[in-house]
């Protein structure tokens, strides 16, 4: 009973704020924002109410719900930090969650700790796995990027135990600093990008890219923006799709910031229904192709069941295209440090479950 009062409690917190003041003015000010809402670069599909319905009953009452769990336990890995590195490593600790380890610099991309993607800790979809380690195991953090404020991708959680854990600054799209501010996270600590404008922290430049998406924790949506991320280091360069749907504009960020390391490709949660707004794993393959990425690592799979597709489906699909593709890929388990320079081959770890 107590933990449901404490959940009620934070739950107005949970939805964020609306951007005001100075935030606002910019947020009018992007090219990207219409006077209402922040649109993509080619309009989405609207949902029409047959594919609403669709949707409901496949989600609840489908018969292959089952399979959009793993049969077994998911296999963890329990690497210790490396605080001090150079080249290029990566951290995938389920979702997108995932640790880059950048010519020196550590920084936490997307990070979810919680057990629940919800503004409610008693309702909303669940884990199937745990973290890896816990939030105090990742070690040092030097900077924490945000693609967009959709719960899977910032957690209040999360940002709360961040904010006193480290004094990393919060590299966000426009609008979503109104919730950070909310969350007690310092004015100085919070950097809002809109689409091509970059900052640099602890030695390591961030790029705002576009992405097609949307955005929302409440009723409304799209008043704050969602991006993918270029990392430009002085030796490597990571990109990081967030949620996307596939979209031309891969190609004109590939020419102006790759060629890339490594892309982490979302590959998880796609339909028919929504096509414009999520990748699916062939799809990943061709962005990666287009950013010019040298290997791919798939994310967005394997740690929350927010589609109708088969758990280990995206995983499958993305190895086959790549084979197809010649690009090489990297699929690591959750918590697994992988270096970049000799990735671990694919061995389909996932297939037994």
């Amino acid at each position: 009973m107590r933990k449901t009062i404490a959940a009620l409690r934070d739950l107005p917190a949970a939805f964020g704020a609306k951007a005001a003041g100075a935030r606002a003015e910019r947020v009018r000010r992007s090219p990207q924002f219409d006077g209402k809402v922040f649109r993509n670069v080619a309009p989405r599909h609207p949902m029409t109410a047959a594919s609403m319905s669709t949707i409901f009953r496949e989600m609840f009452f489908g018969t292959d719900r089952e399979l959009r769990k793993p049969a077994g336990a998911i296999p963890l890995v329990q690497d210790e930090p490396v605080e001090t590195s150079t080249g290029l490593h990566l951290t995938w600790y389920g979702h997108a969650s995932t640790l880059v380890e950048l010519d020196g610099a550590r920084v936490l991309l997307d990070p979810v700790w919680s057990d629940r993607v919800s503004p409610a800790t008693f309702a909303g979809p669940r884990r199937l796995h745990e973290p890896p380690v816990p939030l105090s195991g990742v070690g040092r953090v030097d900077a924490v990027v945000i693609s967009h404020d959709h719960y899977d991708h910032l957690d209040l959680a999360t940002i709360r135990s961040l904010v006193t854990s480290t004094e990393a600054p919060f590299l966000v799209p426009l609008g979503v600093g109104a919730h950070l501010e909310r969350w007690h996270v310092p004015a100085d600590r919070i950097i809002e990008l809109d689409w091509h404008e970059d900052a640099t922290v602890a030695g390591i430049r961030f790029v705002s890219t576009p992405a097609q998406h949307f955005s929302g924790r409440g009723i409304t949506n799209d008043d704050t923006l969602w991006t993918s991320w270029a990392l430009i280091g002085p030796e490597h360069r990571v990109f990081y799709t967030g949620d996307t749907g596939y979209f031309d504009g891969f190609a004109s960020i590939g020419a102006e910031h790759g060629p890339f390391d490594v892309a982490l490709v979302q590959i998880g949660a796609y339909a028919p229904q929504w096509p414009d707004i999520h990748m699916t794993p062939e799809e990943g393959v061709a962005a990666g192709l287009d950013v010019r990425a040298k290997l791919l690592v798939p994310v967005h799979w394997a740690t929350f069941s927010l589609a109708m597709h088969p758990w280990g489906e995206p995983a499958d699909r993305v190895w086959r295209e790549a084979k197809a593709a010649d690009i090489p890929l990297s699929v690591p388990r959750p918590g697994e440090r992988i270096d970049v320079t000799e990735p671990p081959p694919v061995d389909g770890w996932w297939q037994a479950l």
